[in-house]
């Protein structure tokens, strides 16, 4: 049984595509881009294994889903596990769900290796490449990308309609916010300094964070 390293998963989120989706954080990550607000997610910790049927079941108890957003960490460095849950999540969701790849290779990487084109044909878009944090402004308008040099590449008629023009409209990034025990989750696409400001305005109203997972 394959397992996947699991960092997070998280239903419903609005911040990473399109609708009401499942969110999926992979663990583990070799990239390990500068500025990056997941580092929490870069130790390939054996401890957060879990069977990729378990994610599938997870999947399945959700209603309204429109699409599953999988992350990480870096996905494609799971290449057996993430296969295995991409198959098991088109086999069932209907048509009209997507599956939106975010990576942190470029796609010109991904397409020299023939395990990542059968990955990327079993998933709607791609966004593709490394996080620079100076080509992440406050004034960008970078609806589901980080930083400037990322691209959202569409890779089926789905994805193509979901995404071809995905910043044609609304620019301005979200954030949501879930507490689970006694943590604090901000799921989203942070422009440089949300986190500080999140962070201030948090303990203004008296919660207090300890560690934090964008700062060493």
């Amino acid at each position: 049984m394959t397992e996947l390293l699991l960092a997070k998963a998280h239903y419903p989120v609005t911040t990473l595509g399109p609708g009401r989706r499942a969110g999926i954080w992979t663990q583990g990550c070799t990239i390990h881009c500068p500025g990056c607000v997941s580092r929490d997610t870069w130790e390939a910790d054996p401890a957060t294994a879990i069977p990729v049927p378990a994610v599938l079941g997870w999947l399945r108890s959700l209603d309204r889903v429109d699409g599953v957003t999988i992350s990480g960490g870096e996905p494609f460095q799971q290449p057996e596990a993430l296969r295995e849950l991409l198959v098991g999540v088109r086999a069932w969701a209907p048509p009209d769900v997507d599956i939106l790849i975010y990576t942190g290779y470029a796609l010109s990487r991904l397409k020299a290796s023939a395990p990542s084109r059968e990955l990327l044909a079993l998933c709607d878009a791609v966004v593709t490449g490394p996080y620079i944090d100076r080509l992440n402004s406050t004034d960008s308008g970078h609806l589901w990308r980080g930083s400037a040099n990322q691209r959202i590449i569409p890779v089926s008629e789905l994805g193509e309609k979901r995404y071809g023009d995905a910043e044609g409209g609304e620019t301005r990034p979200h954030m949501q916010i879930s507490v689970e025990a006694n943590r604090i989750y901000y799921i989203g696409i942070p422009r440089r300094g949300d986190m500080e400001r999140l962070t201030e305005r948090l303990s203004l109203s008296g919660v207090h964070g300890g560690e934090v997972s964008w700062r060493p």
